[in-house]
């Protein structure tokens, strides 16, 4: 047409108005910041700086915060009492695995103020974890209570004894030295000792154990005593008998798992007998060569063995180790034992005589006399009765332990 071109249509496929490049720039900035603060959150969150101070956080002269692992279990629980009656401030790290939540809510009510106690919700056998508490947290001793502890089950679960005894022993170790923290109470037992071949047992008693559970705990004192040559950390070991007993004041007792009751002590199955869960006791053994026949063993009270700790730390020196039995000195057999109990509950619980166990002993009582002479530490809770009486007191009114309606209020 008149020798004129057509314009042709003009194809904006795969082309982008400026417009639009615009708004997606804009959009990948803010997805961009959006990241960057993400980030940056998170390694604040994780960096020690970020954390809001709070009085377990940095060391206040007159004040000694004491960290006490497996410090919501039976010993470990009675322990913290006795360091807030004494003004020490308490952080427990328990993962709950054996402790009960609710001997920590006990403590809570107690002391509410601020500043005294602090529930730390870990597992020790976490190195991650165990570090993070010592980062967050200004430590000025340890006792370190946190273990797996039936002789029973140790032979049946070996590997757990000494997972969860000898490796997470050295986590807390190693995060002690890494934070400088220099103090360390050692719960320990007189299963290290094994069959002694006299009596009474001191602590220069040769050290063989016959069960994981000596043997994880041997292991780990080994560790301790190893690190303390080039260490100026001080150290105290105790090595314990066979622990009764409960708080006096009834505010705290032992609660023990259901499915565990087959592993407990003596005492937990001679009450287990006289409230009818289990239809009587079963004594192994009447011909050992002992004034009636049965076993013989040392019994001391959860209030003295606190006790004991109590005096360990304020003994405890830099480069100085301690290694002390914790017992009466005073053996008591199994029938005087049951006879006890029987008073302290007032039931006639059924008891069956029989055959001895291979691998059992017929006595084991401590020397108590090195304890007594350093640490000015002598049991004063020894009327077996009495004892088996507040223990029984406390289960009475606590049969399904301190289970109730309770909400975890857990720390992070």
């Amino acid at each position: 047409m008149n020798g004129l071109t057509r314009p042709r249509p003009r194809s904006f496929s795969g082309m982008d108005y400026p417009e639009t490049k615009k708004k997606r720039n804009f959009a990948g900035k803010i997805l961009l910041a959006a990241m960057l603060t993400v980030l940056c959150i998170y390694i604040l969150k994780n960096s020690s700086s970020f954390t809001t101070p709070t009085p377990f956080s940095r060391h206040e002269p007159g004040v000694t915060h004491v960290l006490v692992t497996g410090g919501a279990g039976f010993i470990g629980s009675h322990a913290a009492l006795r360091l807030l009656k004494d003004s020490y401030r308490v952080t427990i790290v328990d993962n709950l695995s054996r402790g009960n939540f609710g001997a920590v809510k006990v403590l809570q009510e107690q002391f509410p103020e601020p500043g005294r106690l602090q529930f730390i919700y870990a597992d020790l056998g976490d190195p991650k974890a165990v570090n993070k508490i010592f980062r967050e947290n200004a430590f000025d001793a340890v006792m370190h209570f946190a273990a797996v502890a039936y002789v029973g089950e140790s032979t049946l679960e070996p590997l757990r004894y000494y997972h969860n005894i000898t490796s997470n022993t050295l986590v807390v170790l190693e995060a002690m030295a890494a934070h400088g923290v220099k103090t360390l109470i050692y719960s320990s037992t007189c299963a290290t000792y094994g069959e002694p071949l006299k009596m009474p047992i001191t602590e220069d008693t040769p050290q063989i154990p016959i069960n994981p559970y000596g043997k994880a705990k041997k292991m780990a004192e080994d560790i301790i005593l190893d690190f303390s040559k080039n260490s100026d950390m001080a150290v105290m070991i105790l090595r314990y008998f066979n622990v009764i007993g409960s708080d006096p004041e009834g505010r705290l007792g032992e609660a023990p798992r259901p499915e565990l009751r087959e592993h407990g002590r003596i005492s937990g199955a001679c009450f287990d007998a006289a409230l009818g869960i289990i239809p009587g006791l079963k004594v192994k053994g009447t011909d050992y060569s002992t004034a009636d026949g049965t076993c013989i063993r040392d019994y001391i009270d959860v209030t003295d063995l606190v006790d004991a700790h109590v005096k360990a730390l304020a003994k405890a020196r830099p480069s100085k180790v301690g290694i002390y039995n914790v017992g009466t000195g005073k053996g008591r057999s199994v029938k005087e034992f049951v006879e006890a109990c029987k008073k302290a509950t007032g039931v006639d619980i059924k008891v069956d005589f029989l055959e001895r166990r291979p691998g059992d002993y017929a006595e084991v009582y401590s020397d108590p006399s090195k304890i007594n002479r350093e640490l000015n530490w002598t049991a004063q809770y020894t009327n077996l009765q009495e004892s088996l009486q507040t223990a029984w007191k406390w289960l009475k009114s606590h049969q399904n332990g301190y289970r109730r309606s309770m909400s975890l209020a857990l720390t992070y």
